[in-house]
């Protein structure tokens, strides 16, 4: 273990809307790591300045994670502190970060996590679904692989969360009730924190029906409930 006082790499949760949910230890982070790390520099540079926190930023995404990794290391090892953010929410959940900070622990460096704002979390919650049990799912694969994704999870107890896209939202709804059971309670939360928050509830039939004559804009948390045990 390293016995750095001064972490070499902060993961550093960024707010998934409101911008007033930064931490003020993110904010301190940030504004002392020698480089950002930013899966998208154009958005976090909107969330940067209006901190107004001027840092060298550098591209850190999905596409060029595994080029990246190995030349981030050798930096820190020289001495450099980095800190992590993406788009929204906390590195390395369904985003990039989970390949550095694996290659910066083998390295004997060290990492450190700060708390802060997760989408899951307030729609597992708002779902009014049992939360003392979960698991989280993240995204379906697009094609190869969904159906059986969705097929291991029939016996499913727990409750199940997801990440989905808009277009996408009403295919994973129709095919979870196909395997589930049209009448599987479900909650969809888009826009979490923002001005036009909506968590909308309801059989997995009603939100299909639902959602055929209401548009679909925004970030989306799908929470299903797991399978009854006493069924």
């Amino acid at each position: 273990m390293s016995q750095d006082s001064h972490p070499n790499l902060f993961i550093v949760p960024t707010p998934i809307g409101n911008l007033q949910d930064i931490t003020l230890r993110a904010i301190e982070v940030l504004k002392q790591a020698d480089v950002i790390l930013a899966e998208d520099t154009r958005t976090s540079g909107i969330l940067l300045k209006h901190l107004n926190i001027s840092r060298p930023l550098q591209s850190y995404h999905i596409f060029n994670e595994h080029k990246a990794v190995e030349k981030l290391v050798e930096r820190m090892k020289g001495g450099e502190h980095f800190a992590l953010i993406s788009d929204a929410g906390t590195p390395a959940i369904s985003d990039p970060g989970f390949l550095l900070v694996r290659a910066v622990i083998q390295a004997g460096l060290e990492v450190q996590c700060l708390p802060g704002p997760t989408a899951f979390v307030p729609a597992l919650v708002n779902s009014g679904l049992p939360n003392d049990r979960f698991v989280f799912e993240g995204f379906l694969p697009h094609k190869k692989g969904r159906k059986t994704r969705i097929e291991n999870l029939v016996e499913e107890v727990r409750t199940m969360i997801f990440y989905e896209s808009t277009h996408r939202i009403q295919k994973t709804l129709v095919q979870l009730a196909e395997a589930f059971g049209e009448d599987r309670q479900a909650c969809v939360s888009r826009e979490l924190t923002k001005l036009h928050e909506e968590n909308a509830r309801g059989t997995l039939k009603e939100l299909i029906e639902y959602y055929q004559t209401h548009p679909v804009k925004g970030e989306i948390v799908l929470v299903v409930a797991g399978k009854n045990p006493k069924a």
